[in-house]
């Protein structure tokens, strides 16, 4: 535990609310030493009695005077507001942003002397298993980009990269829970049309689901467990011979439009 790291949570929304769980559940910040803002006073006096945290109004430019790392977890859209009230607070601060879209000199143009690190989580994290991409900005030393990898480590892996590399995994990962309940609502789909119940249905698709996820997290490399589940002239040879050229390119397609959306949200909020 860094039991010496007070950690302000601003944004106790989905994604805010998970983190700060995390942080607490994994004992990585004592809850003590956490305090939780957000614009819904219920909202946020519910968590904080939850975790045995603190709760403060929105707005309260103490709450980051008095933490070592500010968490920004707002939607874009509300980032600029927050961080233009929090500025004056920010100075030499380690402050970590969730933010879609937000680049980092935007950041640093919004909290001037700020030590910034951008991080790009999933909404797998609400459920505890979540890859996370974060890249730091010019005032974000090697110790503050081991903090937050240490932090959201307890997610899952996470890793420090370019801002370039994080645009891209980060809409990699940030679309991939929607990917997959793509698929899984595909699969459902194509079991119904063969006359299976949708609910029994995703019962078999997501338990089996769950089970492969398992098996390639161990180690196994995709193509070899693909080939262990293909009998030489199976049913699977044939599904996947005839799903391959177009999922692998609609794969690819989904990605890059996301990352250049990525971009356009970068240049609509410079």
């Amino acid at each position: 535990m860094c039991s010496e790291l007070s950690v302000a949570v601003i944004g106790c929304g989905a994604m805010g609310g998970a983190i700060a769980r995390g942080l607490v559940t994994t004992r990585n910040v004592d809850p003590s030493n956490l305090t939780l803002v957000d614009a819904s006073d219920e909202k946020v006096a519910a968590l904080a009695k939850e975790l045995g945290a603190h709760a403060a109004k929105a707005g309260d430019a103490s709450v980051a005077e008095a933490a070592d790392l500010v968490l920004l977890a707002v939607k874009p859209q509300v980032l600029p507001a927050v961080a233009k009230e929090l500025s004056p607070s920010l100075g030499g601060k380690l402050v970590v942003s969730i933010a879609a879209g937000v680049t980092i000199s935007t950041l640093e143009g919004l909290m001037p002397g700020a030590r910034v690190v951008r991080v790009m989580p999933n909404l797998a994290l609400t459920a505890g298993s979540s890859g996370t991409a974060l890249a730091g900005g010019k005032g974000a030393s090697e110790g503050d980009l081991a903090l937050v990898v240490r932090l959201f480590g307890a997610f899952g892996p996470a890793a420090a990269m370019s801002e370039a590399q994080l645009d891209s995994m980060g809409a990699i990962s940030g679309c991939e829970p929607a990917f997959v309940a793509l698929f899984v609502d595909a699969l459902t789909r194509a079991a119904i049309e063969q006359g299976i119940p949708a609910s029994l249905a995703r019962e078999f698709i997501l338990a089996t689901l769950i089970g492969s996820a398992k098996i390639l997290q161990g180690g196994e490399h995709p193509r070899a467990f693909m080939e262990k589940v293909m009998s030489p002239g199976g049913t699977t040879v044939r599904a996947v011979a005839a799903m391959d050229p177009a999922y692998m390119e609609a794969t690819a397609k989904g990605v890059r439009a996301a990352v250049a959306r990525t971009r356009e949200l970068a240049e609509e909020g410079a």
